[in-house]
């Protein structure tokens, strides 16, 4: 094993357990992905990100094989689809976050923009976020509908499910999946207030500037 790849796993862990303890997924919900020279990371199958073990951590060829450590997750056609779709990923998080999946099962959410532009940080780390169908967890379902919308957008929201989110590194991936999670929030605290959204010009030179 290269160094490169213990240094991946002990980030992997470290971020896992940050992200169940507070509060981002529950239980065994929840897994993440990271590119590697020689295939990806990925969370086994039922496991607590609060408690991954970097020696355990399923590693899978480029196809999604499993290569050595546990069994992967059965969300595995969920992320070598993102990667699929965007070969610039390095890093995949799907949470079971509170806020974004309430979003996911919301009837009235635009499935085209399901988190308004209510703050900067969104935009830049984040994007429009389109709403996927929904499909059963692990089913290779999934896939078509990725490779339809994650071309254009490094994040999605899986229909009562919760959000996908990509990232040119794995740190980018978890910093985006937090800003997604924490905007939602905002989005459920102003439901009943007048909100200012950023208009269409501020949108567009924010994109510029963070491409």
């Amino acid at each position: 094993m290269t160094l490169e790849e213990q240094q991946l796993r002990d980030e992997f862990c470290r971020w896992g357990e940050s992200l169940f303890m507070r509060g981002y997924t529950a239980g065994s919900s929840g897994n993440l992905s990271a590119r590697l020279a020689d295939g990806f990371l990925v969370t086994p199958t039922n496991s607590c990100l609060g408690y991954l073990d970097p020696a355990r951590l399923s590693k899978v060829d480029a196809q999604g094989v499993a290569v050595s450590g546990d069994a992967p997750t059965k969300e595995i056609p969920l992320h070598m689809a993102f990667y699929e779709a965007r070969p610039q990923a390095a890093g995949v998080v799907h949470l079971h976050s509170t806020y974004a999946t309430a979003l996911s099962c919301l009837e009235d959410t635009d499935p085209d923009d399901t988190v308004p532009p209510i703050t900067p940080y969104v935009v830049m780390r984040v994007g429009r976020v389109p709403l996927l169908p929904y499909t059963h967890p692990g089913s290779a379902d999934v896939r078509p509908l990725v490779l339809a919308k994650a071309r254009e957008h490094a994040a999605v929201l899986l229909a009562n499910h919760g959000p996908v989110v990509s990232g040119r590194s794995f740190r980018d991936a978890i910093f985006a999946a937090e800003e997604l999670e924490e905007t939602a929030k905002l989005v459920f605290l102003t439901k009943a207030l007048t909100v200012r959204q950023l208009d269409a010009t501020l949108v567009a030179e924010l994109e510029t500037r963070h491409k």
